[in-house]
């Protein structure tokens, strides 16, 4: 039975610079460092929950751009904008534009906010929202969801 996403590995183009941006992040605790394959891995979280591994020019120089997201709770998303900007990190909600404005996908519900590693891999923080799910409903700024929720 599948209980969760363990890990995900990317492949970076310098994974010393990767590992400098990745050890910024929340709870990115620093596990095992391998300098002769260029590789390192790091607890996401609770150690042993989850797992996130760079390893640079692996299978090749050619960096495809990739997605994942980290879930936080709700209070972190409300601070994200500013946490990420003050560690230097441009953010965006999901449509590319400002995080001012994040958005909802009614359909799980969850909020969250984007922003690209040093190689432009996409990364997501992600909080599930404690409402039913509306799969009904377009995916929508928290403004709206919060002004639906409140009537």
């Amino acid at each position: 039975m599948i209980k969760g996403l363990f890990e995900t590995h990317i492949n970076v183009s310098n994974y010393e610079k990767s590992s400098s941006f990745y050890e910024k992040l929340l709870n990115i605790i620093p596990l095992y460092e391998d300098r002769v394959r260029k590789s390192k891995f790091y607890w996401v979280g609770k150690p042993g929950e989850s797992m996130l591994g760079i390893r640079e020019n692996y299978p090749s120089p050619l960096v495809q751009r990739q997605h994942f997201a980290f879930r936080v709770d709700v209070e972190d998303i409300i601070h994200a904008n500013d946490y990420l900007k003050a560690l230097g990190i441009e953010s965006t909600n999901f449509y590319g534009d400002s995080p001012e404005e994040l958005m909802v996908f009614p359909f799980m519900p969850a909020v969250s906010i984007y922003f690209d590693d040093p190689d432009g891999h996409s990364i997501e923080l992600i909080a599930m929202l404690n409402d039913e799910p509306r799969t009904e409903l377009e995916i929508m700024s928290w403004k709206d969801w919060n002004q639906l929720h409140t009537k």
